[in-house]
């Protein structure tokens, strides 16, 4: 009789816990796919969703943009054209601000809603431990009254059974306890990703910000087109005709005196052709002339030859260190000796033995002795110095061999011109060291 009495308490406690396993994996079940589930979840969605609608609007608002800049680049040059390109310019840079206003918002929006998620997911966790600790302490508390019992019973199946299910129910517990632990780290990492996507977007809102006051020297400069010619075609192509002369000059003063400029090259010091030592110093790259005596170089320069690569992009696009350096100087020629050569130049010397001058730019973030890392923004493209259109031109010189220095210019009249030189052996192919595709 005992014995029955003994069997029928290890029944009900078998029950207990088989109702209460039954009950906490309902539970679990239940609560996993609602991890996240933020009140405002929906809204926070559409939210992106809208923006990335903008987005997709805006960003063919600018190819049409672009579209429209090459093809006056490729028509005459003429007063006319200057005039359009100067004002489809001022709509890109516009354009851009918005598409980084849509970025920044479907970010926040997305931040939002992870940080809501974790929220949610961290309290599940905790509930769940609270609710284990409690649970797991009522079936001790059970175990110990029944162990006494157990003792008594000569047949074991009854001991194996209530082991069996007391390690299937531990089993199962911790099996849920690691995915909720696990859920809340990939969690974690997606709202750590999105932070930094975030940052860059500040960053990105930053650079647009410099675009808008680009946009206000973009209009400027119109108005001093309209102003100089009087809108009169014929006098536009006399200022131009000018501005060539000035060039001419200009690079025949500059080459003079680098050749004079002894320099020789070790090519020990400087990274093997073709390892892709530098990466490509704007995102979408177009090159528009390439290093040395080209059939354009022989067209347009008074040497024949082209001294670096050109790079066809819009007014106000970032320009990028091209690996970790130092910024040795930056300058604009065209405080001396307007529209006759690199206009707004920055200059970089990098710990790999090669350095770039930038030139035609329209704003220098960039310091004088600043440490720069490859990515890092440090400028951004223009048209000031000689340049018929946007674009930006980049030079590659022997880090030892380039120096910025000053020397008086026919061209400018007796003025100083200040620049980087090198002997003109030091001069190398942009290309020999940039990324083999693009």
């Amino acid at each position: 009789m005992k014995k029955l009495k003994i069997i029928h308490t290890c029944s009900s406690i078998f029950m207990k816990k088989k109702y209460f396993l039954i009950s906490l994996f309902i539970f679990l079940i239940a609560i996993l796919p609602s991890i996240g589930r933020a009140e405002t979840a929906a809204e926070l969605q559409a939210k992106i969703d809208n923006q990335n609608k903008t987005l997709d609007a805006l960003n063919a608002e600018i190819a049409q943009y672009q579209q429209q800049l090459t093809v006056i680049g490729n028509d005459k040059n003429t007063l006319n054209n200057a005039i359009k390109t100067l004002v489809i310019e001022a709509k890109k840079l516009s354009t851009d601000i918005k598409i980084s206003e849509a970025k920044i918002s479907a970010t926040n929006a997305k931040l939002d809603l992870l940080g809501s998620t974790i929220v949610n997911t961290s309290d599940s966790i905790d509930n769940l431990k609270i609710a284990l600790g409690k649970s797991l302490r009522e079936m001790d508390a059970e175990d110990r009254s029944a162990a006494d019992g157990f003792v008594a019973i000569r047949n074991f199946s009854d001991v194996w059974r209530y082991a069996q299910e007391q390690n299937a129910f531990r089993s199962g517990i911790q099996q849920k306890a690691d995915q909720l632990a696990e859920t809340k780290k990939v969690l974690i990492e997606k709202k750590s990703e999105v932070e930094v996507t975030k940052k860059k977007l500040v960053t990105l809102t930053t650079q647009l910000k410099d675009q808008h006051t680009l946009t206000i020297q973009t209009e400027a400069q119109k108005n001093v087109l309209l102003k100089n010619t009087k809108n009169s075609e014929k006098l536009y192509q006399k200022t131009l005709a000018e501005k060539i002369a000035l060039k001419n000059q200009m690079e025949s003063d500059l080459r003079s005196y680098e050749s004079k400029l002894k320099y020789v090259l070790n090519p020990k010091l400087l990274p093997p052709p073709g390892s892709s030592p530098l990466a490509w110093p704007v995102d979408h790259v177009v090159i528009t002339q390439l290093f040395g005596r080209t059939v354009d170089a022989q067209r347009l320069y008074t040497s024949g030859t082209h001294n670096g690569v050109d790079f066809g992009v819009s007014v106000g696009t970032p320009v990028k260190a091209m690996a970790d350096g130092i910024v040795v100087g930056s300058g604009n020629t065209d405080l001396s000796c307007p529209h006759a050569s690199y206009g707004m130049w920055l200059f970089i010397k990098y710990d790999n033995g090669l350095s770039s001058l930038y030139g035609h730019l329209s704003l220098i973030k960039a310091t004088n002795g600043m440490r720069v890392s490859a990515g890092d923004v440090v400028a951004y493209s223009g048209m000031t110095g000689y340049a018929t259109g946007p674009h930006l031109h980049l030079t590659i010189i022997a880090a030892d061999a380039g120096s910025i220095q000053s020397f008086p210019s026919k061209a400018c009249s007796g003025r100083t011109y200040t620049a980087p030189v090198a002997a003109l052996n030091a001069y190398l192919d942009p290309m020999l060291y940039l990324p083999n595709n693009h």
